[in-house]
């Protein structure tokens, strides 16, 4: 009898398909869960389950995509522009986010957001139970899926499901200000272990069960409905044996000296981003201001060179960021730039593993300053590929 897959399911699948002159390419996804998950996916052993990152244009595209995940163990869930829209750019991104992010003013409520978030939830849901030898074992990833582990318990009282939060849980004052707290809660109790990256917000869940339906935890556990309930803190980590090969390498050294010779007697400070509002990027270029204006010293002997990976950027409030962004680094670049010095370089855009791990090691200092993070995966990835050169 074939051995059953083990089962991943999250919003996005570890690629994205894109369409070029009626060609579809498959490329890597660039965000912090698929970067974290992948050294642990294994295509004969699991099954990956999420959307592909397009809108397939007919049937006959959607069944083409299909046939060309297959071979990958990754099966697509497809959604509409419409439930992109309200789904992930709106409940998910214009709600969950910034509660999840202690930014309560960036909040935007819309009736049609929840209800489109319930239908993809159930979609999803739909998508797993139509595997054929479903697996005894799901493993639900995040945010955008907190109603799914209970929708998946209702259909089968026998699956093993685990659910982890890839950000932040807000304290239970905050996550108060949620209309839908209840849903949520009980949606994510559907699971027998919910994970998270600190103990902090390990508690901050119990907490908030306790206060919205009044169960008691005890021992990092808690009983609902006739069922025990594990909730721990597992901190995400990187593939640091990948890191280090990678930037032993000759072409990745090769990479590092060509980026600093356009830097010869300079020190290199990189930031490395996905755009939003909770990775400190303005007050990173305010901090990097008041250092300029403190230090004259160091003017012409520093750059900043700060790579922001597109995100979001169909949300007002991401639009609104990257304006700010643009007006900040020309702020800065206009005061103290001169001829032969700028003093940050801005690039929006993603890049290359190797060339990102060059990056690294060419670097002297990379600086983090998110206001809050789920685990933040830059600074591991920049300590593991320094283990030839010297960095901070």
């Amino acid at each position: 009898m074939k051995k059953k897959k083990k089962i991943i399911i999250s919003n996005r699948l570890p690629i994205q398909i894109e369409r070029k002159k009626e060609k579809l390419i498959i490329k890597p996804s660039a965000g912090g869960l698929a970067t974290g998950l992948n050294s642990a996916f294994d295509s004969d052993e699991i099954l990956w389950v999420g959307w592909p990152g397009i809108v397939p244009k007919d049937e006959e595209e959607k069944e083409k995509i299909v046939e060309l995940l297959k071979p990958m163990s990754l099966l697509p869930v497809f959604l509409s522009k419409d439930e992109i829209r309200n789904f992930y750019e709106g409940y998910s991104n214009e709600v969950l986010w910034p509660i999840c992010h202690y930014q309560p003013s960036y909040i935007h409520f819309d009736r049609e957001y929840w209800s489109t978030y319930v239908t993809v939830n159930k979609k999803f849901c739909e998508a797993a139970l139509s595997i054929d030898q479903l697996s005894d074992f799901i493993w639900v990833q995040d945010y955008q899926l907190m109603l799914l582990p209970q929708l998946l318990r209702s259909e089968n009282q026998t699956l093993n499901i685990g659910y982890f939060h890839h950000i932040p849980f807000p304290s239970e004052e905050l996550f108060m200000n949620i209309p839908q707290r209840k849903e949520l809660v009980e949606g994510l109790l559907g699971a027998d272990l919910i994970g998270f990256h600190t103990f902090a917000d390990s508690q901050n869940f119990l907490n908030a069960c306790k206060k919205i339906l009044h169960v008691s935890s005890g021992y990092n556990q808690l009983k609902y409905k006739d069922r025990h309930i594990f909730v721990e803190s597992f901190p995400m980590g990187i593939d640091f044996d990948k890191f280090v090969q990678v930037s032993h390498q000759p072409k990745i050294q090769s990479i590092a000296s060509q980026f600093r010779s356009h830097f010869p007697d300079q020190k290199i400070i990189i930031s490395v981003d996905r755009l939003d509002y909770s990775k400190g990027i303005l007050e990173r270029l305010r901090a990097f201001l008041t250092f300029l204006e403190k230090y004259p010293e160091w003017h012409t002997k520093v750059v900043l060179y700060m790579l922001i990976v597109p995100s979001r950027d169909k949300v007002s409030q991401y639009k609104k960021l990257k304006d700010e962004i643009n007006r900040k680094v020309s702020e800065i670049n206009s005061i103290y730039g001169n001829l032969s010095w700028t003093p940050v370089l801005y690039f929006y855009k993603s890049l290359p593993f190797e060339e990102l791990v060059g990056l690294y090691v060419a670097s002297d200092i990379c600086m983090i300053t998110s206001t809050r993070d789920g685990m933040n995966l830059v600074s591991k990835e920049y300590i593991a590929s320094k283990t030839l050169s010297k960095g901070v």
